[in-house]
């Protein structure tokens, strides 16, 4: 079988045989791997190391490989939002699963361990301030997988439907469609233990409207988050907002990889509180992370 080429248009690789993002070459790049959103958390995160290895900064993409007990890890910074999450993780994957010098696939395909770790809003009375969510699953509000061939593959059509059913949404709401994706289970499972509450997560495309904030301009849907509170799938809640778990679960499905993201609840959008001051929980959820990555 002939293999793949991939011109340097569709992967540019820099000069000094850097991915073109996140200047990161391939002997830099870890396959157990934790995504943050913001550059300076991967300080925080690789605070915790055992040793540093090599940091590499790009625009919002920072990263630093080091060992943690015995373990290779990188940490990856993404800025926020599911476009940014589409170049992370095609990049990523480049890094491990194509040969910079022939610009060919390789043979035997490299899994990457990818963990998101995030702050994040709660929607149920069982995610209060302070919790840890895991997101067993997934609803891009993105649309990034649909731009990807074999999307209906990967993804649980009858939960798609029975959500757009559930919130009634049609014309410019439906354009391009919600997607429900599952992140991978086994991770789900080491990660999660029992001592997090697994949900639906809802990757909202925006901060603002896209998550139901009534600021200056009114929501298309003011009722939007009273329906997402009821939902429930497989008798699963949807228990959380941020800005990229689907596209990290979906396009590490498309390409092979394991992921999921955890999230800090850090405001309760039904109980109408917040907490700025979380560094201390988010240092315990890192350490959780690493312990069982």
């Amino acid at each position: 079988m002939e293999k793949k080429y991939i011109a340097p248009s569709e992967l540019p690789i820099n000069e000094d045989g850097s991915v073109f993002h996140l200047h990161v070459r391939p002997e830099q790049l870890a396959h157990k791997i934790i995504l943050v959103g913001d550059p300076e958390r991967v300080a925080t995160v690789a605070s915790h190391f055992d040793q540093l290895e090599c940091e590499v900064q790009s625009r919002e993409f920072h990263t630093i490989t080091g060992t943690y007990q015995g373990k290779r890890i990188s940490c990856v910074s993404t800025g926020i939002g599911c476009d940014n999450i589409d170049i992370v993780m095609t990049e990523l994957d480049a890094l491990v699963n194509v040969d910079f010098n022939t610009r060919e696939v390789k043979d035997e395909i490299t899994q990457l361990e990818i963990v998101r770790i995030g702050t994040s809003g709660g929607l149920q009375p069982n995610t209060p301030v302070g919790t840890f969510v895991c997101s067993a699953r997934s609803i891009g509000f993105d649309g990034v997988l649909n731009f990807y061939a074999c999307r209906n593959d990967v993804c649980d059509l009858p939960m798609e439907r029975a959500f757009l059913n559930h919130m009634g949404w049609s014309g410019t709401l439906c354009a391009p469609a919600a997607y429900a994706i599952h992140a991978d289970e086994e991770l789900v499972n080491r990660i999660a233990a029992d001592d997090m509450v697994r949900g639906i997560t809802i990757a909202g495309n925006g901060f603002y409207g896209p998550q139901g904030r009534d600021v200056r301009i009114a929501p298309a849907d003011p009722n939007q988050n009273a329906k997402i509170e009821t939902f429930e799938y497989d008798g699963l809640h949807i228990t959380n907002f941020e800005m990229e778990s689907s596209a990290v679960a979906g396009l590490s499905k498309l390409m092979g990889h394991q992921a999921t993201t955890v999230c800090l609840i850090i405001a309760n959008r039904l109980l109408k509180e917040m907490n700025t001051g979380y560094k201390n929980n988010i240092h315990t959820l890192i350490k959780t992370v690493l312990d069982r990555l």
